[in-house]
């Protein structure tokens, strides 16, 4: 299984092209700063995700009545 099979398949995909990204000339202080980057765009998404269910839960339980 080729590591760029499960990324999505649009040209100019962010995604994709950060995972395409050569780290080996990166130092151990700019991965950190990679990874933290990363973990907050995590949050970010975890956060958007929460509230896209509370959204719909709410929606749901408007209309049902």
């Amino acid at each position: 299984m080729d590591v760029d099979e499960n990324l999505p398949r649009r040209p100019g995909d962010a995604l994709a092209d950060l995972a395409r990204q050569d780290l080996d000339p990166l130092s151990v202080d700019e991965l950190n700063a990679r990874i933290a980057a990363l973990e907050g765009e995590i949050a970010r998404t975890r956060a958007r995700i929460e509230y896209a269910v509370n959204h719909r839960a709410s929606a749901e339980a408007l209309f049902r009545r």
